[in-house]
């Protein structure tokens, strides 16, 4: 059974940084990925990051400039790094990782880690 766990969240100031880790059990990257995605309170969960590959890291464009996402095959796990948060920011950022179905992929999400940006 696919577990994922988030990690890494907190409160900052603005300005200030944090790296959440996602780390799988019973899961292998394949070609479907992972992805980060967050959700702002009253707001659709959005996408972050898609990740196939160490060379193919989709980043939809929030924090632009601010977020990198990155990927430990080995683990089986990925990271996105994010710098000089703002207010904005905050939400409960999940991971999803990708399993393989007969005709696509389907997501497993993990519990989610909030981040909570203060001015």
């Amino acid at each position: 059974q696919v577990k994922v766990v988030e990690s890494g969240g907190g409160s900052v100031k603005v300005g200030g940084s944090l790296m959440l880790s996602c780390t799988t059990s019973g899961y292998t990257f394949n070609s479907c990925g992972m992805g980060w995605y967050r959700q702002a309170p009253g707001e659709e969960r959005q996408m972050v990051s898609h990740i196939l590959s160490d060379r193919d890291i989709y980043m939809s464009g929030i924090g632009q400039g601010r977020f990198t996402a990155s990927q430990d095959k080995a683990k089986n796990a990925i990271y996105l790094q994010m710098n000089r948060l703002e207010t904005e920011d905050t939400a409960v950022y999940f991971c999803a990782a990708g399993v393989p179905t007969r005709d696509s992929c389907t997501n497993v999400w993990g519990q989610g880690t909030q981040v909570t940006v203060s001015s």
